[in-house]
């Protein structure tokens, strides 16, 4: 059973999920909520009633987390983005195993051991995927949809939305093809469709149109 002053498990991940729709910009409503968490359109609803009832969400004009909702949120979050740092900075894992992970840890972890973590790190402001952590007061730079740019135009690779990291195989895939924060690259072809074509370490990348819209870079 939680602690005093703390929420059940399904509490936080829901809270956390409507957290993560809204910072991608994806509309937060049930059908949204039951593709991320993988539950039934009837759970997301009786799950719902219950956080309006403990103050943690409003439904008025739409699912929105409250104040109270929000810390809970940003908590998880931060938790669930430093054991990712952590579990591939440290521990050599990877991306898809530090992102499984984490989501176990960010339901355990003490305000000491995220403390301690943090200062190992040495305060990182995103998450491997270049989401920020909260709390880090990151400010992230102007970026761009990959799938917007024109042929030939050079890039950085900023981010990774958590959409991306919940579509299965993705990450996998972005970070065996150096998809990753930091990179660069350029851009070598276009399709009608979104599909794109990248150079990346000399290595030429296909690109869905899913997953191009979302990867975010700097150009």
């Amino acid at each position: 059973m939680p602690a005093s002053g703390e929420h059940h498990p399904a509490f936080e991940e829901y809270c956390e999920c409507i957290f993560e729709l809204a910072e991608d910009d994806v509309d937060v409503i049930q059908a949204r909520i039951a593709e991320r968490l993988q539950v039934s359109r009837p759970a997301v609803s009786e799950m719902i009633r219950r956080l309006e009832a403990e103050g943690l969400v409003t439904i008025a004009g739409g699912i929105a987390l409250t104040d109270q909702g929000l810390e809970l949120a940003q908590r998880v979050v931060r938790r669930h983005r430093l054991a990712e740092r952590f579990l591939t900075d440290m521990l050599g894992l990877s991306w898809a195993e530090a992102h499984h992970e984490a989501g176990k840890w960010e339901h355990v972890m003490s305000d000491a051991v995220e403390a301690a973590m943090n200062r190992v790190l040495g305060s990182p402001h995103t998450c491997p995927h270049g989401n920020p952590i909260p709390g880090s007061a990151y400010a992230a730079p102007e970026s761009t949809p990959l799938g917007s740019l024109e042929i030939g135009q050079r890039f950085t690779v900023n981010r990774i939305p958590e959409e991306l990291e919940f579509t299965p195989g993705m990450l996998d895939f972005l970070e065996s093809s150096s998809i990753q924060p930091g990179r660069s690259g350029v851009l070598t072809a276009a399709s009608p469709d979104g599909t794109v074509t990248v150079e990346i370490d000399g290595r030429h990348i296909g690109v869905g149109a899913f997953a191009s819209a979302r990867i975010l870079v700097m150009a």
